[in-house]
């Protein structure tokens, strides 16, 4: 028989995946097994090694995909298989989560556990929507009770009175099907009817919505808005401190779901910028940087840097594909001694700096044609080396061998769309979208030729964010409606031209 392996019952907080704890997240990359439900963010399964097993037995009111004896057989099954075993769960495992009887069937059948706490829904709900759950000049007590208990039990057999009468603040799980009960059990034993009352729904997540009332209508404005669970009922006159202490669902772009079709790899930058403003970040890539057909070129004109006055580099990926490159050749920074670098904006220069090698020149424009205006002055007689994506424009290339430059332009790398793109589209788009945003052409393009017609048609009705001029133009040509366009081709500008616009109520 295996020597049991051990069984983690971690929290994973109730959604944003930045509140799991530390030590959560260092267990879970040495995961062999994940055992989850629906309430634990999906993100934090990219922590886990690739090979580690992942079963989901996420349960829905009213639909058990897994009954609570089935993941504790789970439980015990894989650690007597010897597997360091992660159970996953939304908010904290011993706050109406049931990992207290997952644990004492661990204990019976002495498998070693560990019980690494997470944030429970009840304070993270709260702290973001601007409730504090105690103030010194409201009350000092607080209450969590269950609002949906075992079968065996009603919520007749709370003690009505103390709760009424003696906890400030009262906060109920699962009790969204019983609200008007609640409700009514309350006033009935003594609360007064004016007491606030708030319901937070898909709390820290970006489509978090908090309604208000007090106990006389709060059901009726929940039935009316069609307000479904997951949500926290919190009940107390620290409610009061909502409009005050607000921050969450208050930002620029709260509530707002923004398609980004940016290579995953560098999605990361504008999903990030987009989600500190509120937004949902829905990363759909329809792009992704491939190398190109040959690099014989670009390695002959990287052996020949000593005979280049300008390296122009248009894009991070060009800045990443020719040091990947040069280091391939053998070459290191010091192989640019005697050239000047030109970078197309920030960005690139950043890049370029990661590499301990500073833009010499950049351009007020961050374009092709920025490039251009800058250099068309300076290269007569001059050797350039840009490497160029694969589609590329030419207009580098032709307008400043116009001006008596030689240019030498290998495709330094080329692109595609994900192999599994076109099904990610279409699961996005079949939810609420707010806003599409692309950041070049290509994105636009790969875009339209990964949905059918009717999927195009739904597409071309949602606005558009486009980070210049060139995308703008392809995406305008190909049916879409650009509504923000940034002065500067930055994702910075773009970041704050689409806070902008939704500030704006359009």
């Amino acid at each position: 028989m295996n020597k049991p392996g051990k069984v983690y019952l971690i929290g994973a907080g109730p959604g944003d995946p930045g509140l799991i704890t530390v030590k959560g997240q260092a267990i879970l990359r040495r995961a062999e097994v994940i055992i989850y439900d629906y309430l634990a963010n999906p993100v934090l399964l990219d922590l886990a090694p690739k090979e580690a097993e992942r079963i989901y037995v996420g349960k829905h009111s009213g639909c058990h995909h897994f009954p609570q004896e089935e993941i504790t057989r789970l439980l015990l099954e894989k650690a007597c298989e010897g597997k360091r075993v992660i159970r996953l769960k939304g908010g904290d495992p011993f706050i109406f989560g049931r990992g207290g009887e997952e644990a004492q069937a661990l204990a019976a059948a002495r498998i070693p556990f560990e019980v690494v706490p997470g944030v429970t829904a009840a304070v993270a709900a709260a702290a973001y929507a601007g409730i504090p759950l105690t103030h010194r000049d409201y009350t000092t007590t607080l209450g969590f009770i269950t609002g949906h208990e075992g079968p065996d039990k009603r919520l007749s057999s709370l003690d009505w009175d103390k709760l009424a009468a003696s906890v400030g603040t009262l906060v109920f799980y699962m009790g969204m099907a019983n609200l008007e009960n609640i409700c009514k059990k309350l006033i009935t034993h003594g609360r007064s009817p004016q007491t606030p009352v708030a319901v937070v729904r898909w709390a820290t997540l970006p489509r978090q919505e908090t309604l208000t009332g007090d106990l006389t209508t709060i059901a009726g404005k929940v039935s009316l808005l069609n307000f479904k669970p997951p949500a926290v009922i919190f009940v107390g006159e620290v409610n009061s401190l909502r409009d005050e202490l607000r921050w969450f669902d208050n930002r620029p772009l709260s509530g707002r779901r923004v398609l980004v079709t940016r290579a995953a790899e560098q999605a990361t930058e504008l999903t990030t910028a987009l989600e500190e403003l509120g937004a949902e970040a829905i990363v759909v890539p329809t792009i992704e940087i491939i190398p190109p057909a040959s690099f014989a070129e670009l390695d002959q004109a990287i052996n020949e840097l000593g005979y280049i006055d300008y390296l122009v580099l248009t894009s991070v990926n060009a800045v990443s594909a020719f040091f990947d490159r040069l280091t391939v050749q053998g070459y290191d920074a010091r192989a640019l001694a005697g050239l000047q670098t030109v970078a197309v904006g920030p960005k690139s220069a950043e890049a370029l700096a990661s590499h301990g090698v500073n833009a010499d020149l950049m351009p007020e424009d961050y374009r092709a044609e920025g490039i251009v205006a800058l250099l068309k002055d300076r290269v007569f007689g001059k050797r350039l080396l840009y490497p160029k994506a694969a589609l590329a424009r030419n207009l580098i290339t032709a307008e400043l061998t116009a001006a008596g430059a030689e240019v030498i332009a290998p495709v330094a790398y080329a692109s595609a769309p994900p192999v599994s793109a076109a099904e990610n589209l279409r699961h996005a788009l079949a939810d609420r979208l707010d806003l599409l945003t692309f950041t070049a052409s290509s994105t636009v393009q790969n875009f339209v030729d990964l949905l059918d017609a009717e999927q195009l048609s739904l597409a071309q009705k949602i606005p558009v964010a486009s980070i210049g001029p060139l995308t703008s133009k392809t995406a305008r040509d190909l049916g879409f409606k650009v509504v923000i366009e940034p002065i500067d081709s930055t994702l910075d500008d773009l970041v704050e031209a689409i806070g902008n616009y939704f500030k704006q109520g359009m």
